[in-house]
């Protein structure tokens, strides 16, 4: 009897813990359900209380009061590669910024609009934020490196004079918002600067209220936008005495070598048309050597029209011989001789006063 008491005791109390276990975690998860949930904090809640660095920042900004004038300069350090078949050219030069609002950074907004190989476009800040000036001013200053284009007129070459600019605007504010300035002296030329094979005449600085005909697609705009667009522009020429050695010798070279055509006896005919195809064939080769050096125009070039002149030239002398070895072969030997002296006189005048007049209505 003691034995099996003990037994049973021993599971009385076994059966005791784990009731008291159970009512145990019963009464612990119930507390937990009791506890109040978190509160969601309200969207404006925790700006109120204590606001973001940036956003701060943001809040602390000045509004910038329009319209903002900003004054500009530009020194044209050098200007390289020159290309007429892509109409383009480099330009290096430091670009100047001062305005009185601190609000803005003109220099940050800045964009060119006549780039030609935005890969190649190297902009450098001389500093990493504006300067405040003594007079309470902002300023900031550029270094650009950049390809440029520009459509370069071709019509009086090789006497051709070249505008070589560069353009640019503010990307955000419109001209109603800034206004550009030009400096006391806004631009000024490298004295040591030089671009082979031409010479560069005296820069300006032009600003113009530009206006565009789209509203590039902004329905809330009650009419197209303009901004200040300001403008570099550096002329170019040509030398006119080398560049007439160069390209208009040649031709009166070849045109009085052809004329010799003429005062060849004409019973030796062969002779007399090898040396007018020669001379043709030879302009042919000299425009085609030069076209390979410029763009494709639609409309004729100075020297174009000199080379159509001095093919007139040879084909007429072509003709006189035609017609000089059939009064030959006629037995009017002398009078072929007559005509080919008083031809070759002829066409060398019409041709000299033909080019001369081309030359002077063109440049004009």
């Amino acid at each position: 009897m003691t034995a099996a008491f003990r037994q049973e005791s021993v599971l009385r109390l076994a059966a005791a813990v784990v009731v008291s276990l159970w009512i145990f975690g019963i009464a612990t998860l119930a507390a937990a359900q009791e506890q109040p949930a978190e509160q969601p904090v309200a969207p404006g809640a925790a700006a109120e209380t204590e606001a973001p660095p940036a956003e701060a920042a943001e809040a602390a900004a000045p509004e910038p009061t329009y319209p903002v004038t900003v004054t500009v300069g530009a020194y044209i350090n050098d200007i390289q590669q020159l290309d007429l078949t892509t109409h383009s050219y480099n330009v290096d030069f430091y670009l100047w910024f001062r305005w009185t609002d601190p609000a803005i950074n003109p220099s940050a907004t800045l964009e060119f609009m006549n780039s030609f190989q935005l890969w190649g476009h190297i902009l450098t800040p001389l500093s990493e934020e504006p300067e405040q000036l003594a007079d309470g001013s902002y300023y900031m200053a550029l270094r650009n490196q950049d390809q440029f284009n520009t459509k370069l007129p071709l019509e009086h070459y090789p006497f051709d004079k070249q505008e070589l600019t560069v353009e640019f605007e503010d990307n955000t504010l419109p001209s109603d918002q800034l206004i550009y300035v030009a400096d006391t002296n806004p631009i000024t030329l490298n004295p040591e600067i030089s671009l082979p094979g031409y010479h560069i005449g005296t820069p300006s600085l032009t600003i113009v209220d530009k206006a565009y005909p789209t509203a590039f697609g902004d329905t809330s705009a009650s009419a197209p936008p303009s901004y200040m667009r300001v403008t570099l522009s550096m002329p170019v020429t040509r030398p006119l005495v080398t560049y007439a050695l160069k390209l208009l010798l040649p031709i009166l070279i070849v045109v009085c070598s052809g004329a010799m055509m003429l005062l060849v006896h004409p019973n030796y005919v062969d002779g007399r048309i090898g040396i007018g195809i020669t001379a043709l064939l030879t302009l042919v080769a000299l425009q085609l050597t030069m076209n390979s050096q410029l763009p494709e125009v639609d409309y004729l070039m100075m020297i174009d029209m000199i080379y159509f002149a001095a093919y007139l030239f040879v084909v007429a002398g072509l003709a006189l011989v035609v017609r000089g070895s059939w009064l030959a072969g006629a037995d009017n030997l002398d009078l072929a001789i007559r005509r080919d002296r008083h031809g070759i006189a002829w066409l060398t005048g019409l041709y000299i006063a033909v080019t001369a007049a081309i030359m002077i209505v063109t440049l004009a």
